[in-house]
């Protein structure tokens, strides 16, 4: 691994540039020399050389005191307690980074810093040698489809690259463009994201997708992070709680600080709040591409059977429209089409269904204004083998991702079509009984607007006529209070039964999350009840699913959201075993 010689005197140089250094301090005693710069038998300094081996390299940086070797540079933040530092100096500790002086516990430098994770987020990249200077780097950012929209995205530059993408996600990271480990944050702690950048560097990769939460922003985890391209796919309120956010107006402006920390911009049409982000573009020097999905409803007979059509010279999208009024027409656009299933939904006792295909258009760019109606042309049709309507809106981000780094149909339209083969385990994984007319739907949905999403995909999959919809979820506990009442609100005007469950819950009480979620169901049509054991909730509502559809001769539907494939469940800060969603309903269905 690539490292820098970041020393007292590198670190020093990059803090006061930054105006993050407030002093240095160190205990005389420790020191080589007699220079009486300040009372109490320390001294104070901003002069690194006013310090024993300044000009030293440090070997080794952590932000866990438990991680400590000979000459390390440590962090400390968050919920730190000095007696962590018991054993410190004996470890090797070098120096601390902190926004409080702990000499009274320890002989090592301590940089006493303004903000303790803008510094860590400056000095990693040092140490590791400014590994994001040597890859092209896209952040993709929004409530909703992140995920998937990373996936797509390194999906094509995997393609195009021939296997030198890395990948940072929420579920999983790839450091060689081929094997993925399970992660622990959306967005890494600026340390370990350097590090694995500087680690995907050393394994020959050339780009780097990586999910960008608002929490990121927030407690500063890619403070000073500039990327090549970013993403804003939507934005509707969540994470609103005291440890999170505490308004939506926060949300928001910690998201759109992606906007000012990009060259170019892919921008949602829809987006809410659209023409702010237009405005915070134009402020910023950022060009912008948008995109946009045609809704079903909105295709007024536009539209044909993509097994027979080529030609989409007479599909004006937009023609008459009005819905972007103050915004740039949408460059890229995503137009779903029908053909009929592969698959044979009969034989597995299921209603005939059709599957979607979509034609990706491309119009002229017309940037912050709007401007003449664009003429669009087709890029290509794409199947997706990832189900939702939804993710044609992350299918087309990624193409127009891969446009603003010069990868489009002209350069590589193969590494295009690397979209059609994704698929990302827990996310809108469905799966059929074998013993009855039921099908389940596992995903990661855990707020208003996905958990819409997954049961507008049901509808429009399988419609609404004589269909049973079973919902199994929780809420996490200790933040984002807001989404138990709305996953509630999203669902329950069109589902038949939800069973409350736990997930994540931390160290709340799993019971008091699933009776107030209860509380929130407001329809008396629609049954409720709480089973704690997440494993168990699953296995009932399987077996109620399959005999109402044997008693009633219908489809069943049963939705787990919130945990997608994940194998633990976290209680007190620790990842208990857990089967996992998809998992359980594997066993029961085979």
């Amino acid at each position: 691994m690539s490292l820098q010689k970041l020393s007292l005197d590198e670190a020093c140089n990059i803090l006061l540039k930054q105006n993050l250094l407030r002093e240095i301090i160190q205990n005389k005693s420790a020191q080589k020399h007699d220079d009486l710069t300040h009372e109490n038998d320390q001294t104070w300094s901003i002069d690194a050389s006013d310090f024993s081996a300044h000009s030293k390299p440090y070997s080794h940086i952590t932000y866990d005191s438990r991680d400590i070797k000979p000459n390390t540079l440590l962090f400390i933040k968050g919920n730190f307690k000095p007696e962590y530092l018991k054993d410190a100096d004996k470890n090797g500790l070098n120096a601390y980074v902190a926004q409080d002086c702990y000499a009274e516990y320890t002989n090592a430098v301590g940089l006493i810093v303004t903000d303790v994770h803008k510094a860590m987020s400056l000095l990693s990249a040092a140490f590791f040698n400014n590994p994001q200077e040597k890859l092209t780097t896209i952040g993709i950012t929004g409530t909703k489809g992140k995920t998937t929209t990373a996936y797509f995205t390194h999906a094509i530059l995997n393609a195009h690259s021939n296997g030198k993408a890395a990948l940072f996600s929420s579920v999983d990271n790839c450091l060689d463009g081929k094997t993925y480990v399970e992660s622990d944050l959306t967005t890494p702690e600026s340390l370990d994201a350097f590090r694995m950048m500087s680690q995907a560097v050393e394994n020959g990769m050339k780009y780097l997708v990586m999910e960008v939460s608002s929490q990121a922003y927030k407690v500063n985890r890619v403070y000073g992070l500039h990327f090549n391209v970013a993403a804003f796919l939507n934005i509707s309120p969540d994470h609103i709680s005291p440890i999170e956010h505490p308004t939506f107006e926060d949300y928001l402006y910690c998201k759109r600080q992606i906007v000012k920390n990009t060259d170019a911009l892919v921008l949602n049409a829809d987006c809410a709040h659209a023409d702010l982000l237009l405005q915070d573009a134009k402020q910023n020097g950022v060009k912008v591409t948008t995109f946009s999905r045609i809704h079903k409803e909105e295709l007024d007979g536009n539209t044909c059977n993509c097994t027979e059509c080529s030609d989409y010279s007479d599909i004006h999208p937009y023609e008459n429209s009005e819905k972007y009024p103050e915004l740039v027409l949408p460059r890229y656009v995503a137009i779903p089409e029908l053909q009929e299933s592969q698959e044979s939904d009969e034989s597995q006792g299921l209603p005939s269904s059709q599957e979607h295909c979509i034609a990706i258009l491309e119009g002229e760019a017309n940037e912050y204004v709007n401007q003449d109606m664009p003429n669009y042309s087709a890029i290509d049709k794409f199947n997706l083998k990832i189900a939702g309507d939804f993710n044609y809106e992350n299918a087309t981000a990624a193409i127009a991702i891969a446009n603003a780094l010069s990868i489009n149909e002209n350069t590589d339209q193969k590494a295009l079509h690397a979209i059609e083969n994704v698929q990302i385990s827990g996310r809108m994984e469905v799966f059929k009984d074998t013993k009855s007319n039921t099908v389940a739907i596992v995903d990661y949905a855990h707020n208003y607007i996905s958990t819409k999403s997954v049961v507008d995909f049901v509808y429009d999959k399988y419609g609404n006529n004589d269909l049973r919809i079973t919902l199994v979820t929780g809420s996490t506990g200790d933040k984002a209070v807001d989404r138990r009442k709305e996953i509630v609100q999203a669902a329950q005007d069109r589902i038949n039964q939800f069973v409350f469950t736990q997930e994540d819950t931390n160290v709340e009480d799993e019971m008091d999350i699933c009776k107030y979620m209860q509380s929130c169901v407001t329809n008396p049509n629609v049954e409720s009840r709480i089973i704690i054991n997440r494993a168990e909730a699953i296995e009932y509502s399987v077996e109620e699913a399959r005999k109402d559809a044997r008693e009633n001769n219908r489809l069943n539907i049963i939705l787990a959201i919130g945990k997608g494939d994940e194998r633990w469940i976290k209680v007190h800060n620790k990842h208990v075993p857990y089967e996992g969603d998809s998992f359980i309903i594997k066993r029961l269905f085979s």
